[in-house]
């Protein structure tokens, strides 16, 4: 359940310049230069501002957030550090409510530029139709934070345009120091040896200076996927040992300097074959109060989210082989499991759950642990509001579905042994680059189907 989104730019692959374009074939966007006409019985639909695509009786979609939830509110004192008093931070029901969430670019450029053009003529449209699915973007670099202002401003642009529902930015912040103590294929780019809380500290301020700019867009952001379980499972492991008070101090500033009245925050807490065996859910509930509580209380901290880059389902009702010993074998039977404890020792949460790969169960796991490029996976639920569950705000699409989850290379220097496991598809690429066979496997085993 790695992630590490690949840093290096896409390049639009341009085809040869014809009078008309073909059907499913690119037609526009920033610096295109082919032709922008199309062929008879499609139409030319902008997707993002870097790509345009000649469709069969083109229409625009978007992904649409809605529910009716109660309103609380709450303050809070602005994070430290700021040059200026900060608004009053308030809170204000389920976040997602009202909203369409935005599907980001790159990822469409992924789709597009990346996958579609080796995929079977009867698989494009489809996999056309995942491009336009919202899915988080991963701050995994520093310096991918300016990127962060330009979606932003994106989303500012078209919100004054008349977007409706208003579009909301979703983003996963992740490049603690020693990030990903207890594995090896999304190691990080900073070192707590070396001047790594610092480093991240100017991290989480650089995205805080992106968050106040575009103050008037509403962002959700999930917190240091693979951080704070470790902390409850692993600090048998050395290195995880050893970051345990850098990560409390970083997700700390994180949550402080964040809590921003256009923010709402969701922590990362692992899944149901992390923290929810028995043993796990209750120093798993101190630890997400005590980082909660500790923080003051953020306003803008609405929860927690599950199942980041796994494979896990909603509400089955039979529990597969290989959760056998957890009752909790499902994300809703882990929220409602760790939900009391939360709210008994003072963090009142409410969750997402990520169902990017979720579609196929039970999976093809051997092992419930098993959680790079597992066989079999399909996508899963489309974002929505419509949980069934009060405790549930949304299910999200937080991995983006095509990138690795890490190498399958042996010699690699980020190598792990899950990446080679009989479970997980090989040949598998580096984390985070494109892995086109695991996106076909994604698309052909969707459910729902697209």
């Amino acid at each position: 359940m790695k992630h590490l989104a690949s840093s290096i730019a896409l390049t639009l692959l341009l085809p040869a310049v014809h009078a008309q374009q073909t059907v499913w074939g690119q037609c526009g966007g920033q610096g295109w230069s082919g032709p922008t006409n199309c062929a008879a019985g499609s139409a030319c639909s902008t997707l993002n501002p870097y790509y345009a695509q000649c469709i069969p009786g083109a229409t625009t979609t978007s992904s649409t957030l809605s529910t009716t939830t109660k309103t609380t509110t709450t303050t809070t004192t602005g994070p430290t550090g700021s040059t200026t008093s900060p608004p009053t931070v308030t809170a204000s029901g389920n976040p997602f409510s009202g909203y369409q969430l935005y599907a980001n670019p790159y990822y469409s450029s992924e789709v597009h530029t990346l996958a579609m053009p080796s995929l079977p003529s009867t698989l494009q449209p489809k996999a056309s139709a995942v491009a336009e699915v919202p899915s988080f973007v991963w701050l995994d670099v520093a310096a991918k934070v300016p990127t962060m202002g330009t979606y932003l401003a994106d989303i500012q642009a078209k919100n004054k345009a008349g977007a409706n529902p208003p579009i909301a930015g979703i983003f996963v912040v992740y490049d603690l120091p020693d990030r990903d103590c207890a594995a090896l294929a999304s190691n990080g780019e900073f070192s707590i040896a070396n001047n790594g809380v610092a480093n991240y500290k100017a991290y989480i301020d650089s995205i805080r200076a992106q968050l106040v700019k575009y103050s008037d867009v509403h962002t959700i952001l999930v917190i240091e996927p693979d951080s704070l379980a470790n902390l409850v499972t692993n600090l048998n492991v050395q290195k995880c040992a050893n970051a345990q008070s850098a990560y409390l101090e970083c997700v700390n500033y994180a949550l402080t300097q964040l809590n921003l009245p256009n923010v709402a925050m969701y922590i990362d807490a692992g899944h149901a074959g992390w923290l929810g065996w028995p043993a796990n859910l209750g120093p798993a509930a101190t630890l997400f109060a005590q980082v909660y509580t500790n923080a003051s209380s953020p306003a803008a901290v609405r929860g927690l989210a599950t199942n980041v880059a796994n494979y896990n389902g909603w509400s089955l009702s039979t529990c597969p082989s290989y959760t056998q010993g957890d009752s909790n074998c499902d994300e809703k039977k882990y929220v409602n499991a760790i939900a009391p404890l939360l709210q008994n020792a003072g963090f009142n949460a409410h969750f997402i759950t990520d169902t990017s790969r979720n579609g196929v169960q039970p999976t093809k796991q051997n092992a419930w642990g098993d959680w790079c490029n597992v066989i079999g996976t399909g996508f899963g639920v489309r974002p929505t509001t419509n949980t069934g569950d009060p405790l549930e705000d949304a299910f999200v699409w937080i991995k983006p579905g095509g990138e690795s989850d890490g190498t399958s290379n042996s010699s690699s220097p980020r190598y792990d042994a899950h990446c080679g496991y009989s479970d997980a598809l090989q040949p598998a690429p580096e984390a985070g680059t494109w892995f086109q066979a695991y996106f076909q496997q994604l698309l052909t085993n969707a459910n729902p189907s697209f």
